[in-house]
């Protein structure tokens, strides 16, 4: 490209910025102007008076405020210092995860050749809940992102609750606030490995365990599964980034303003600077700062308003979630720069660059079992995009999942937020129950990529019910949808990568050394101490002297408790004055991720376009120039082996030539195919899950490209009488069977009975019934 060229380019750029900016910051303040409208809309008339001016005149109403407002006062704070108080317990205490279930530990990696601050707990069942050991386990790993483990069993109506309410074994990984000397995250890996060999010693009858990973623990599950293939069942992820450049880019409202971060910051220097003031140790309070600083108004004061709105009964629920929150775990050095480097910053998972440790990489293709992805469109954190474009950016078409023999599966939430995803009831009893009432269900299906919907029905007596059905769908379209401006905001990503290895070389040649021979244990204590995140804990809380007079006053309070009612007109403006600030800081935030994405993009899209855009133009032709389907690699191999092969085969061809195309698969035709597949398993190939997705997805792409050729090469899989004969007789079995005489059939489908039928019959070969005649044809 010539500098002609690199100019014109730069200022096409800055204009397209400069309109990107002007749209997003009119956004803001349209927003800001439609919320302070509502907000004073009940309060304040045409003519500039207030509404209920009369009411707030009257004296008694004041008075009976004053008193509210004074006594919650006293309470809110009360509760501030509870949660302070709580936070130093539980430090000095080592922290505990925050399970809401008793469990015992099954294995300590802290005790292995190389130890990692790892645990496996084993979940003990409440009271009441029966668990069955041979049904299938399921191992929950949680995020280590800065705060404990627990969020999958916060509660329970959580992960940990459904799995055993439907009668499943549940074991969770664990991690301790402390990291051991040298610990790296392929030691971690490896120890995640050991632990689902110890569950499956444990469940040597039941099914493979299912692994449940969230947010940061998904990358872990991923790891897992690809590293060895033949230990896990069915893999769950649960909002975890996994392609990390992607973002909801549009020309509305800005999003995930997250993923800027790093090249804002110059890249993974600074994590590595952090670890070095900490003596080695990263502080996870760093992390949860940057998660608190993306929503500024429920940081500063959308929650601790509406603690103090309904301090009767909020304390509880409150305190419960800030002592997660509020428990801050360290990371190795080696650990955050592996995560920064390779995650978040080099994007490298799923492209095949990052190393086990043994020399091989983890290839996300290697996984055999199901995968089920979980986001939500509400997800400012990991939004659908980061968490479903790597499988665009890891298979190349449709056609190469199915030859793989893999299942992907993905399920969207329409609003909850990134936390909701783990710690809501409502999610917990909808989406996770239902994935784990389906798992079973989706080992047994054929190759491909499926959507998974779930449609709340009533149930009787006020609890819902739900009704879930499968699509199956096509990468290339989910990929244009999720995409719609094609993914060119992911390009100056690359800058970031190349200007952050710089960046990261330059500061272990020049100011590492220096930077760690001032550093000590102690030094690094008084650090983490003076975090403003703990700051404002300890200093509230029964260390501060000043403070004792709380808890009597609070008591004295509560004795004799006197709340208004929302009819108080003074407790009706207080809320719009809360609803005023919290819209005037959601302002701030906008206007300032606007001023973010057009600086970011301002620097680095330019950067891009001068320096690497020739380089990645021919990277990109040469890997991803359009291709006819038919002439891809597995494809071909698919169509050369159209007539090799045997009973299996032939069974799994037959099956996709009679399946009803373009139509949701509803949970209770599964079922039915389940039962069905119970019903004349004597007819069936006895093959694993892994093998016969393998073979369908084998026999899908011959069908779909030679459908003729696949129909009239049947015989030669069914070499001998005996298989002909059985194939036969499956399918007049199914024919005859009620539950699938009650569905009509397609025309295609008996177009395709017809052909298979005209192959396969040859009366030298029917079996006869007592009459002497061959069975019924379709």
């Amino acid at each position: 490209m010539d500098s002609g060229i690199q100019l014109a380019s730069s200022q096409e750029i800055g204009a397209k910025v400069a309109r990107l900016w002007h749209k997003r910051t009119q956004h803001a303040l349209e927003q800001y102007r439609d919320r302070m409208g509502d907000a004073l809309a009940p309060h304040w008339r045409d003519d500039g008076m207030l509404t209920s001016w009369a009411a707030l005149a009257n004296p008694l109403e004041g008075w009976r405020y004053a008193v509210d407002a004074a006594q919650r006062s006293v309470l809110y704070w009360d509760t501030l210092r509870e949660r302070g108080t709580n936070f130093v317990e539980a430090a000095a205490q080592g922290l505990k995860p925050v399970l809401h279930f008793d469990y015992e530990t099954v294995l300590d990696a802290r005790d292995f050749e190389r130890p990692v601050n790892y645990a496996l707990l084993r979940i003990v069942p409440p009271d009441g809940v029966v668990i069955d050991d041979r049904r299938r386990p399921y191992i929950i790993i949680d995020p280590r992102a800065g705060h404990g483990p627990g969020i999958g069993g916060f509660k329970d109506d959580s992960q940990v609750g459904v799995a055993m309410r439907a009668g499943h074994p549940v074991y969770f990984v664990v991690f301790y606030r402390d990291p051991e000397p040298g610990q790296t995250m392929l030691d971690v890996c490896e120890a995640e490995r050991r632990f689902v060999a110890k569950v499956r010693a444990l469940h040597p009858d039941s099914a493979k365990p299912a692994i449940i990973g969230n947010c940061q623990g998904g990358w872990a599950a991923m790891m897992l599964a690809s590293s060895d293939p033949d230990m896990t069942g069915p893999i769950v992820i649960n909002g975890s980034p996994m392609s990390y450049w992607s973002g909801a880019w549009s020309e509305g409202e800005g999003d995930n303003p997250m993923r800027y971060a790093g090249g804002l910051l110059g890249g993974t220097w600074l994590a590595s600077y952090t670890a070095d003031l900490g003596n080695g140790k990263f502080d996870g309070a760093w992390l949860v700062q940057n998660f608190e600083n993306l929503n500024l108004a429920n940081t500063f004061w959308d929650k601790y308003y509406h603690l103090y709105e309904n301090i009767d009964t909020e304390p509880a629920r409150f305190l419960d979630f800030e002592k997660w929150w509020g428990g801050y775990y360290l990371m190795n050095r080696e650990e955050i720069e592996w995560i920064t480097r390779n995650l978040f910053v080099g994007n490298k998972l799923w492209s095949g660059e990052v190393t086990n440790g043994n020399g091989k990489s983890f290839d996300l293709r290697d996984i055999r079992s199901p995968i089920v992805l979980f986001a939500s469109m509400g997800d400012n954190i990991t939004p659908p995009q980061q968490a479903f474009n790597w499988v665009a950016d890891l298979y190349e078409s449709t056609e190469e999942i199915k030859a793989r023999g893999q299942v992907i599966v993905g399920l969207m939430h329409e609003s909850v937020g990134h936390l909701g995803i783990f710690v809501s009831g409502k999610v917990a009893k909808r989406e996770h129950a239902q994935i784990v009432s389906v798992l079973k269900t989706i080992e047994s299906f054929p190759p491909g990529l499926y959507g998974m919907r779930i449609v709340t029905t009533a149930a009787g007596e006020g609890e819902p019910g739900y009704d879930v059905s499968f699509t199956e769908l096509r990468l290339e379209d989910i990929a244009a949808r999720l995409n719609k401006f094609g993914r060119v905001d992911e390009k100056p990503f690359q800058a970031v990568a190349e200007m952050s290895e710089f960046n990261q070389l330059a500061y272990q040649l020049f100011a590492q050394p220096f930077v760690q021979s001032l550093s000590s244990e102690a030094g690094a204590r008084v650090l983490r101490g003076l975090h403003p995140l703990r700051v404002q804990r300890w200093a509230w809380s029964d260390m501060n002297p000043w403070l004792s007079w709380l808890p009597p006053a609070a008591k004295a309070v509560k004795d004799d408790r006197r709340p208004t009612g929302d009819g108080n007109p003074w407790r009706a403006f207080e809320k719009a004055g809360a609803s005023m600030l919290s819209a005037s800081l959601d302002c701030c935030t906008a206007l300032r991720d606007a001023a973010t994405e057009a600086l970011f993009f301002g620097v680095y899209a330019n950067m891009f376009t001068m320096h690497l855009a020739d380089r990645h133009q021919a990277r990109e032709q040469a890997t991803h120039e359009t291709v006819d389907p038919r002439e891809l690699p597995y494809v071909q191999e698919a169509l050369a082996a159209i007539s090799q092969g045997g009973y299996a085969e032939a069974v799994a061809r037959v099956a996709y030539l009679l399946e009803r195309k373009g139509e949701p698969l509803l949970l209770s035709q599964l079922a039915q195919r389940e039962q069905l597949t119970k019903d004349y398993a004597d007819y069936l190939p006895p093959l694993s899950h892994e093998e016969w997705r393998r073979i369908r997805g084998e026999q899908d792409i011959i069908v779909r490209y030679e459908p003729e050729r696949a129909v009239a090469t049947l015989p030669l899989l069914l070499a001998t009488p005996a298989d002909r004969t059985r194939l036969l007789k499956l399918i007049d079995a199914l024919l005859a069977d009620e539950s699938v005489k009650s569905e009509p059939h397609t025309e295609q489908q008996r177009l395709a009975m017809t052909q298979i039928r005209g192959v396969l019959v040859e009366p030298s070969l029917l079996p006869r019934d007592g009459q002497g005649e061959a069975p019924p044809q379709a």
